[in-house]
């Protein structure tokens, strides 16, 4: 299979949060953007798939996440604060007035 990677594309979008959503027929992926002292996160790129192909993209991750994981080790996820399961001061110091 051949596929192109448009050059407005191939330079990528970082996301730092995932939300995932869905219905009995889709699964809607949004990739947002959280930055340190913006109090409006921004989503970035909106994936919408079908059960089947989440399911291979879980698996494909999955995959991906093991190999890597055994040339750099584990990747800690304790390091994670916050009811929602990342960090939202970023690792940094928080900001006092």
């Amino acid at each position: 299979m051949e596929i192109e990677l448009p050059e407005d594309m191939a330079e990528g979008t970082y996301s730092n949060l995932a939300i995932i959503t869905h219905s009995n027929a889709e699964f809607v992926i949004d990739f947002v953007r959280m930055m340190p002292g913006v109090p409006k996160a921004r989503v970035k790129s909106r994936v919408i798939m079908s059960p089947l192909h989440a399911k291979r993209l879980l698996l494909a991750l999955g995959d991906n996440i093991a190999r890597f994981e055994e040339v750099f080790g584990e990747i800690d996820i304790q390091e994670m604060q916050g009811d929602m399961g990342f960090p939202l001061n970023f690792g940094g110091q928080t900001g006092q007035a």
